[in-house]
C-alpha cells in the first residue's frame, strides 16, 4: 500500500494536531487539580493520568521503533512530574510518535513488524496506529475533564471548547 504524499502529510498533520489538544489541556488545567486525588482511587492523581499519556508514547515508540532505529523518549515519574516538565515531555514523545508513524509510511503504510510487539492486537497500518493513539488520548482527556468537575474545578466554558478546536489547535500545531 502506497500512500500519496498528500495523504501522508495529513496523517501527520492530524496526530499534530491531537497532539497539540493534549497539551492544551495540560496547559490549561487548573493548578489545584495538578495534584488532585482520583476518586474511588486515591493513590492516582491527575498528574498522572496526563504522566501516562506521555508513557504511553514513550512505550509505543520503544515497543514498535526501536527495532528499526528509533531512540524512545524517556518515561516521566508520573508522581512527580510538573506541568511544565510534561509539557516538555510531550513535545518530546510526540515527535516520537511521528517518527514511528513516518517509519510505517516509508514502509508503504505499515509500521514493521518487531519482535518487542507481542500484544499484537493493533493492525500496524499507518491509519489504524494513528487512530489509536488519538483514541487513547481522547479517552485520557476525557477522563481528565469529567474528574476536574467531579472535583468542583469545572473548566472554562472556553478551555473546554478549546478541546474540540481542531482548526486552531492545528494552526498552533503548524506554528509549533
Amino acid at each position: 500500500m502506497i500512500l500519496p504524499a498528500d495523504l501522508e502529510a495529513t496523517l501527520l498533520a492530524s496526530w499534530r494536531t491531537n497532539s497539540r489538544v493534549t497539551s492544551y489541556l495540560v496547559e490549561h488545567l487548573p493548578a489545584p487539580l495538578w495534584g488532585a486525588s482520583v476518586p474511588g482511587g486515591p493513590r492516582r492523581t491527575i498528574r498522572m493520568i496526563a504522566g501516562h499519556v506521555h508513557n504511553a508514547r514513550c512505550m509505543w515508540v520503544k515497543t514498535l521503533g526501536q527495532e528499526h532505529g528509533l531512540s524512545s523518549p524517556l518515561p516521566v515519574d508520573r508522581r512527580a512530574v510538573t506541568r511544565r516538565e510534561l509539557l516538555s515531555a510531550l513535545r518530546r514523545s510526540s515527535r516520537g510518535i511521528e517518527s514511528l508513524l513516518e517509519l510505517g509510511l516509508a514502509a508503504g503504510g505499515h509500521v514493521p513488524p518487531s519482535k518487542a510487539y507481542v500484544w499484537r492486537n493493533l493492525p500496524l497500518d499507518v491509519p489504524h496506529v494513528l487512530t489509536y493513539f488519538v483514541a487513547h488520548e481522547g479517552h485520557h482527556r476525557g477522563q481528565i475533564v469529567m474528574l476536574a468537575r467531579q472535583l468542583g474545578h469545572r473548566l472554562p466554558a472556553n478551555i473546554a471548547a478549546g478541546l474540540w478546536q481542531w482548526t486552531k489547535r492545528a494552526q498552533e500545531a503548524r506554528g509549533a
